[in-house]
């Protein structure tokens, strides 16, 4: 087992993964900017290296000042959470090259899965269901009227090397397809220096369906099940639930065994997540993650498996802890992410924390790096806390969920509590009916608030 780990993020993620190591006596070194040098995960770790001024690429991003922080602090290893370099398969390979472990899949699977096009190849090959759409990348406006007259209106254009919702822009007729394309190429250029676009049929109604996976060294690979994770704005998630409304028990193990036998032929290594469209009982592939996701605490809460232990272990050559047999689903678990940003406008609302007074009580849990008099940054992204609760049905986890969020204090700036307590008292909500267009249209709709 490893003695040191650097933990290449910030927030509450970093302090997450301190919380693991320390609970498996491994000490933990902090990297951090000059705008984080009173950050939590700071104060609580072993040893702390500034790598940098304020701006992520210089800081974060920096690869050269990382991997001097691990080298100068003899680590063993580094976790990268997730965002940063967590899907950056060039650091994955300069980690290994200095004789340091990466706790995160192999390269090559980093590389290929981040390739929006060349995943899709691979997810087909590996026999995974596909939004039907083009073999590959389109050039041209007359290639893409094309397939889109094959495949049939309305359509989808997402950048190649894209994520996070950039560079997705949506053509229901021939007549804005030219237009469309060229808005979605240069927004794709602008985040991410690569224009090239590909093309998937536009579902009406689907709901975001993602299938956690964990593989070892030794050829074991085991699903966790799915996470629903439809209340999207602008493809951004909010609000992240397990198990997902729309499915059933059957379902659910069926397609997740049929995930897990995929991803053991790809011959994957540590925690991923394979990520769905599902619409009137099929699946269609999107993408897969290489790394932990923000929403990972429901998927703990509901089988009571430390995924971040569990990512630790693996990385250090040791076996999974447990066989699918052993995995048991308890009850139901969902995640409110709560954001400095106004809960109308969604401006980022950086700055002081006055007062703080996180929920407590049984089956609720807060992952949030935030204090009374912490100042939040202006540099980084706006979420600040994760409110993860569990019931042992959906509807007790609402009705905790409410109270909890009723009870939590986050003073000095605003956030989107009092948006997630809107959320959470419709009946399309408390219903379940929902999907991946259903929270734009649910904003939209809301009142000012007082």
């Amino acid at each position: 087992m490893f003695e040191k780990v650097l933990i290449a993020n910030r927030g509450e993620i970093a302090l997450r993964v301190h919380r693991a190591c320390r609970e498996m006596g491994i000490r933990t070194v902090a990297i951090h900017s000059t705008a984080d040098a009173d950050a939590m995960h700071v104060r609580l770790a072993d040893e702390s290296v500034c790598v940098g001024p304020p701006n992520a690429a210089a800081s974060y991003l920096n690869i050269p000042a990382i991997i001097s922080a691990a080298e100068i602090t003899n680590a063993d290893a580094i976790h990268p959470g997730y965002g940063f370099l967590s899907e950056n398969a060039n650091f994955a390979s300069i980690v290994a090259e200095h004789g340091i472990t990466f706790i995160g899949p192999k390269p090559e699977h980093i590389r290929i899965m981040g390739d929006k096009i060349e995943a899709k190849v691979t997810a087909k090959r590996l026999g995974i269901p596909c939004v039907p759409g083009s073999e590959g990348a389109v050039r041209t406006e007359a290639e893409a009227l094309r397939v889109a007259e094959e495949i049939g209106y309305p359509m989808i254009l997402k950048a190649a090397a894209g994520g996070g919702g950039r560079g997705m822009k949506v053509a229901r007729n021939a007549e804005e397809l030219p237009r469309v394309m060229a808005t979605a190429r240069a927004e794709a250029k602008a985040s991410f220096g690569d224009d090239s676009m590909y093309m998937e049929r536009y579902l009406q109604k689907p709901r975001h369906i993602e299938v956690q996976i964990i593989a070892d060294s030794h050829g074991n690979v085991v699903h966790l099940g799915e996470r629903d994770c439809s209340l999207q704005r602008r493809h951004q998630k909010i609000l992240e639930e397990a198990p997902s409304p729309a499915l059933n028990a059957e379902e659910r193990l069926t397609f997740g065994n049929q995930v897990a036998e995929s991803i053991r032929k790809l011959g994957y290594l540590g925690v991923g997540t394979v990520e769905f469209l599902y619409e009137d009982g099929q699946f269609f592939f999107i993408e897969m993650n290489t790394r932990l996701q923000v929403e990972h605490p429901v998927t703990e809460g509901i089988t009571g498996i430390d995924l971040v232990r569990e990512q630790i272990r693996i990385a250090s050559g040791a076996p999974l802890s447990f066989r699918q047999e052993d995995v048991k689903f308890n009850g139901h678990a969902i995640e409110c992410r709560i954001n400095a940003e106004n809960p109308r406008t969604f401006s980022p609302t950086p700055g002081k924390i006055t007062d703080y007074h996180p929920p407590g009580g049984l089956g609720v849990r807060v992952d949030s790096a935030l204090y009374s008099g912490y100042r939040v940054p202006p540099y980084y992204d706006s979420l600040i806390s994760k409110l993860i609760v569990h019931g042992a049905n959906r509807n007790e986890c609402l009705m905790r969920l409410r109270r909890a969020l009723e009870e939590y204090v986050i003073g000095g700036i605003e956030t989107t509590i009092p948006l997630h307590l809107e959320l959470i008292a419709n009946n399309d909500f408390m219903n379940g009916d929902y999907d991946i267009h259903w929270l734009e249209k649910f904003i939209a709709g809301l009142p000012p608030l007082k």
